[in-house]
């Protein structure tokens, strides 16, 4: 943890409120300001224990994912006497840690493992993350060692620098601590910098899509919309998980050999359907193919460049399939060197100066969300949604990228709160109880509330892998 204090700094900067955090994403969307309009926000300011402005952040996001899910609604016909949405800080910050407020049967899932947590190095600070089986052998493969308990040592034996290095060159996930100077002087952070939050473009020429109305019953603004869900993890997911919420059809496809984490799954599986293809069996290649060719939209969270050799770039994508929509996100970003380089929230929040400002002068700290993860997803479905109401007004295929560290750069810019820590949140109020086939789920409410539309999925997650390779 090098460079000067960013502490001290952004806390000169007074945070940003949830309505100007909104509009700079729905400036960034391309969306008609009047649509703004719809949305009513409520609830206190601060609601998560946070220097930074997490709680605006999750706040704005949600409400842009309302304000384009009312635009897509509004556009296929529904009318509204009063506000179309509304987006409560509380509800918002509930959402935005669904992952602690799952619980199946009453019992809560596993925490962060051993290895994914802050080392000291010889010169500072390391984060590392080891939930995943493979991520740990890379990790233990990139210091040298066979055993956890290992780790500390060989850290602490190494400039925070060489670290970060040696875990990339291995195809582990960790970065180095720095202040947000320094990311932004480093080549990573100057890349990542200079790009908006998001973009959205129309890349190619495609005609106008022809929707139906919206049926009578639950408000479903995506109604009748394919989505083809390739993401892991939880920023993709969430993302696929809000489309799910407002109607459209989610098939998730996930490879047998990459398992996922199980309570990790669930939390973010509501609505959607899970298949298993293996995209090295020319068979299954061909019927993932077949999908893309036949989806509204595909959402990819895969490693940038990992799905090329597949033919399923984005890339590939748009060129296969006029009129449709390719949504992706990344942890770093879509240029300079570290484009495809693996990450994680915790991970991005340890190199872009988050975890400095969230930190003590003694060690880092955390944002109390996972909202890199938790935000992105929410302003890829807004960008989703949006794109699916141009392509009502003027056709087109619609590209759309974000990544966690520009969902960084947004929460710095945002600046910091240096007023009390609110009280600890009661989540009673936005917590869901769900019969499945796999337990009593308790979870996390939708992070937003559409006038006339649902207040929790229609249908419950389903087992890993348990759905077939077909859209319904």
């Amino acid at each position: 943890m090098t460079g000067v204090d960013t502490g001290s700094i952004l806390r000169a900067m007074p945070a940003a409120t949830a309505r100007s955090l909104l509009n700079h994403a729905w400036r960034d969307l391309s969306g008609p300001p009047k649509a703004l309009d719809r949305v009513q926000l409520e609830g206190p300011a601060a609601v998560l224990p946070s220097r930074l402005a997490t709680s605006a952040l999750l706040q704005a996001a949600a409400a842009a994912a309302a304000a384009a899910a009312a635009e897509l609604a509004a556009a296929r016909g529904a009318t509204w006497d009063g506000p179309a949405a509304v987006v409560d800080s509380r509800r918002a910050a509930v959402a935005g840690t669904s992952e602690r407020h799952l619980r199946v049967d009453g019992e809560g899932g596993p925490g962060f493992a051993p290895l994914s947590r802050f080392f000291p190095a010889a010169d500072g600070w390391v984060r590392t993350h080891g939930n995943y089986p493979h991520h740990r052998e890379r990790l233990l493969a990139a210091l040298g060692v066979e055993r956890d308990e290992d780790v500390a040592a060989a850290i602490a034996a190494l400039p925070a620098a060489t670290v970060e290095t040696r875990i990339a060159a291995a195809g582990g996930v960790g970065a180095a601590v720095r202040d947000s100077v320094d990311w932004k002087i480093g080549v990573p952070g100057a890349v990542a910098s200079s790009l908006p939050l998001l973009t959205l473009s129309r890349v190619r020429s495609a005609p106008v899509q022809e929707r139906p109305a919206l049926e009578a019953g639950p408000l479903l603004p995506a109604s009748g919309i394919r989505v083809l869900d390739l993401t892991r993890v939880v920023a993709g997911p969430v993302a696929t998980r809000t489309l799910a919420l407002l109607g459209a059809d989610v098939l998730r496809v996930d490879s047998p050999h990459l398992p996922e984490l199980p309570a990790q799954h669930l939390d973010t599986g509501f609505g959607k359907r899970s298949a298993l293809l293996d995209l090295e069996d020319p068979a299954d290649l061909r019927r993932l193919l077949e999908l893309a060719d036949t989806a509204d939209v595909v959402v990819t969270g895969y490693r940038a460049g990992a799905l090329a050799r597949f033919g399923l770039s984005p890339e590939d994508l748009v060129r296969r399939r006029p009129g449709i929509v390719v949504a992706s996100l990344s942890a770093w970003g879509w240029a300079g060197r570290w484009w495809s380089r693996r990450g994680f929230d915790s991970v991005v929040q340890a190199a872009t100066g988050i975890a400095v400002a969230e930190g003590s002068a003694t060690e880092p700290g955390r944002l109390p969300a996972q909202a890199l993860d938790h935000g992105t997803g929410l302003l890829l479905a807004a960008a989703v949604l949006r794109a699916l109401t141009e392509q009502l007004h003027g056709g087109g295929t619609w590209r759309a990228e974000l990544s966690l560290a520009q969902t960084a750069g947004w929460l710095l810019l945002a600046g910091t709160d240096d007023g009390p820590v609110p009280p600890e949140l009661d989540p009673t109020a936005w917590l869901r109880t769900t019969p499945s086939d796999l337990g009593v789920l308790t979870h996390a409410a939708p992070p937003f509330l559409l006038e006339g539309g649902p207040d929790d999925w229609a249908t419950p997650p389903v087992a890993w892998g348990s759905s077939e390779a077909a859209w319904r």
